[in-house]
């Protein structure tokens, strides 16, 4: 189940990641894929609001601890961390942090439970637009993807181009009256590729 999931004590889940209740403070930005589901590059995807570990490593943890087992060490590249703690306390223990400069994808999160297995998040940047984040945290939770994290991050970088190319061109053509026939030399748009991808969300 793709889901938002709140970090309250009694979260609740919707079908489909919102970035409307994601604006909310008290909510994590959290996309996992379905329990039970075939192993995949990727187990989900986190949204966190900013680059500070120590503040968005308890959150995280206090969902995830009952769903996947205590986590009791995380890894991250420390290409896109300003800061790596060795330890961050969070609710009832704590969570050992280290890191991979060449053998951890920039844009992963690697989390692991004692006897209970490791799991690995896509890392959606802090800043990232609604839109484009609610593709990247679909296509991480799908059970049949195959993308690394970084390639995630480019198949969205190249969607955001396409889309503000093919908006630019459709306020220059309507700048210009609408009406003249199109130079036949010209570009063609080029069609949205969402083949083997999450259905591309509207508005992109």
């Amino acid at each position: 189940m793709t889901a938002t999931i709140h970090s309250s004590p009694t979260h609740e889940a919707t079908d489909r990641f919102s970035s409307s209740s994601s604006a909310s403070s008290s909510s994590l930005r959290l996309s996992l894929a379905p329990a039970g589901s075939a192993p995949a590059l990727l187990d989900g995807a986190w949204w966190p609001r900013c680059r500070d570990l120590g503040a968005e490593l308890p959150s995280l943890t206090a969902v995830l601890d009952p769903l996947w087992g205590r986590i009791t060490r995380v890894t991250v590249n420390p290409t896109h961390w300003p800061a790596v703690p060795r330890k961050v306390p969070v609710a009832g223990h704590v969570v050992k942090v280290g890191w991979f400069l060449n053998e951890q994808d920039p844009h992963e999160l690697l989390l692991l439970s004692y006897r209970m297995g490791r799991w690995n998040l896509l890392v959606v940047p802090p800043q990232t637009p609604a839109v484009s984040a609610a593709w990247l945290m679909a296509a991480a939770s799908d059970p049949l993807g195959t993308s690394t994290a970084s390639r995630l991050m480019e198949q969205a970088a190249g969607l955001r181009t396409v889309y503000e190319t093919d908006r630019a061109e459709e306020a220059a053509w309507d700048s210009e009256g609408g009406h003249e026939p199109r130079d036949p030399t010209a570009r063609p748009r080029i069609p949205t590729v969402t083949a083997g991808l999450p259905h591309q969300p509207a508005g992109w």
